[in-house]
């Protein structure tokens, strides 16, 4: 494989050469990509696969329109550029405007810091995947159920533009989800736990206590009271602030959510307040060892570090080249795509909030009756609406945790919700277990943290 792609590699120049005077911008993509997926629900396997795959994709813009076919065959790598240059030309009836980016020749591969998991046979992956439902199924007699899957996945991408970039770019990808439902009479209650890494096979075999954790959390859960339902304030760990930044405000971050938008647009104007001066938010691909980082995204865009909020203002988005250049902005390296069957599209990478100064047990002191929610065990968003439901939460009584409480839910306005933020913590967590959907690219990988956070008035969800 690699010889076929590296031979094919030295094509790439020719076949731009020759085709890219018919449009005003082509790409070629050529892609390998290794994976495993393994799937074990109770004793039962559903999932147990390796696959290899090699294909292609190209790209073509002409007049503003765009072409994309994608191919399996390197053999008919012609036809599908005449294919995406004839649909190109045929959408085309306006002007190609892709923000400037300059045109680069690199190798680079993401580096591991320990075992590369293709190098681990299958067996020795649903042995490990055996001994976590293992580990689920013995922590109580009323765990009913239990699912542990496993996935990595190896690819390396080779890039050409008609721009003169010619990059080869490689990683390793790892994650491992876990669950256990508990069951007593008619109480259900489910406990979860997700991680992922891009570094290291070992990130994921000494990982017992915190998949015992999903099934005691479930089995704790059945004897406790439900949260009555009333608006609270509250404080959020890392884990939850990770998923609040990425999911009801990194989204609305994505400038092709904004242009295609004009309503969206105005609503997020560069310049306008939406929280408390010690509000620092980020997205970036350029901090190192995280499941969003690369060294250039699917266009060929050096990864950098974007500020989207400073000092509680909006003062960045996140882009593609074209939405860069249809809003006259620096595109920041964030078209990406989860392989070469589509398009790249603007997706966040590493998002979080910056830690603050307020020491984490001072965000308790001034709440006289709140909630205290930790962790998650799922969410939505609808433009600038969420709800997400906590992993686990406490009440909060004159300053103090108080008794565990269950059946939490948050609920509110995005941009409400940054303006309640009355205090950030002074810690912060790194969450790798993300996996974010868009656009029918489910499981793109991505990190998410953050410190903890005080939030007035949110909408807390329970028993009436």
């Amino acid at each position: 494989m690699h010889s076929q792609l590296t031979d094919a590699q030295n094509l790439l120049s020719d076949l731009i050469a020759r085709y890219s005077s018919r449009v005003d911008y082509l790409m070629i993509r050529l892609e390998e990509a290794e994976d495993t997926d393994i799937l074990l629900r109770g004793d039962k396997i559903e999932t147990l696969s390796e696959g290899i795959s090699i294909g292609g994709q190209i790209r073509a813009c002409y007049k503003g329109g765009w072409g994309l076919s994608s191919f399996n065959q390197l053999a008919t790598i012609k036809d599908r550029i005449e294919e995406a240059i004839a649909a190109a030309r045929m959408v085309g009836d306006e002007e190609t405007i892709l923000a400037p980016i300059d045109a680069v020749q690199a190798i680079c591969t993401l580096p591991l810091t320990g075992t590369n998991p293709r190098k681990i046979p299958l067996l020795e992956k649903k042995q490990l995947c055996d001994r976590y439902t293992d580990l689920l199924k013995s922590v109580d007699h009323r765990i009913a159920t239990t699912s542990v899957s496993y996935g990595d996945s190896s690819q390396r991408i080779i890039l050409a533009t008609s721009e003169g970039t010619l990059i080869e770019q490689s990683w390793v990808d790892m994650e491992m989800r876990f669950a256990a439902t508990a069951k007593d009479g008619e109480t259900v209650q489910t406990g979860r736990e997700t991680t992922g890494s891009r570094k290291a096979y070992e990130d994921l075999t000494h990982l017992d206590e915190q998949v015992k954790s999903a099934a005691q959390r479930a089995v704790a859960a059945l004897s406790l009271p439900s949260v009555k339902g009333n608006t609270y304030s509250v404080v959020i760990d890392p884990i939850l602030t990770g998923l609040f930044v990425h999911e009801a405000f990194g989204h609305l971050s994505e400038a092709d959510m904004a242009y295609e938008n004009p309503d969206l647009l105005e609503v997020m104007t560069i310049g306008r307040r939406f929280g408390p001066k010690e509000l620092q938010i980020f997205d970036g691909a350029a901090p190192q060892g995280h499941r969003g980082s690369y060294f250039y995204d699917d266009e060929g865009t050096p990864a950098t570090t974007t500020q989207l909020i400073k000092d509680g203002v909006l003062v960045g988005r996140l882009h593609s080249r074209e939405t860069a250049g249809k809003l006259d902005e620096a595109p920041t390296g964030n078209a990406r795509c989860l392989n070469y069957h589509f398009s790249p599209i603007v997706r966040m990478t590493n998002t979080w909030i910056e830690r603050g100064k307020t020491p984490v047990e001072d965000l308790f002191t001034a709440i006289k009756e709140g909630v205290y929610a930790r962790n998650w065990l799922g969410g939505m968003t609808n433009g600038e609406m969420f709800t997400f439901s906590a992993g686990e939460a406490w009440m909060i009584r004159n300053g103090k945790i108080a008794e565990q409480v269950r059946d939490v839910t948050l609920s509110g306005n995005v941009f409400q919700t940054l303006a309640d933020i009355e205090a950030i913590g002074d810690d912060f967590y790194w969450d790798e277990s993300g996996g974010c959907g868009k656009g029918g690219q489910d499981g793109l990988p991505v990190g998410c943290g953050g410190p903890s956070l005080r939030i007035r008035d949110v909408v807390v969800g329970g028993e009436a």
